[in-house]
């Protein structure tokens, strides 16, 4: 897996790693939106197919194509789910000790999460916040 530093005019984002001065820059870009030309180096740089991404946003892939074509940014509520999934990979990455261990948790289905792939709860603030937790106590030894 690629580092995924400054993709966001950021050190690594993730969760609970947040100065005030961070929190700050990811509410700006948040309002600003993010263009399709860096989310593109996320989409390079993690496992989700546009297919994926497109579900996750609640956006066609026709649309999510026409925005690469277009080089168009997206709204706030895409760029605030872009971002909430950008940081659970990278702390998810950072509590399984690497990509591909991650990347396989996020492909089983888990009995915890009620059978679900954890990667088809990213399609929502709730789901993502659940997979948070859910790594936090996987973090503590707490079984997940």
């Amino acid at each position: 897996m690629k580092k995924h530093e400054n993709i966001f005019n950021e050190s690594v984002v993730v969760y609970g790693t947040h100065d005030n001065n961070s929190v700050y820059s990811i509410m700006e870009t948040i309002r600003s939106g993010i263009a399709f030309s860096k989310f593109n180096k996320v989409l390079s740089s993690f496992p989700f197919s546009l297919a994926d991404w497109s579900w996750f946003l609640g956006m066609s892939e026709r649309t999510m194509q026409r925005y690469r074509k277009e080089r168009k940014t997206f709204d706030k509520l895409q760029s605030e789910k872009i971002l909430n999934i950008y940081m659970l990979y990278n702390r998810g990455v950072k509590v399984f000790g690497g990509a591909e261990h991650f990347n396989i948790w996020l492909d089983t289905p888990n009995t915890a999460l009620g059978g679900e792939l954890p990667k088809k709860l990213l399609d929502n603030n709730f789901g993502i916040e659940f997979l948070n937790d859910t790594l936090t106590r996987i973090e503590h030894g707490i079984s997940a």
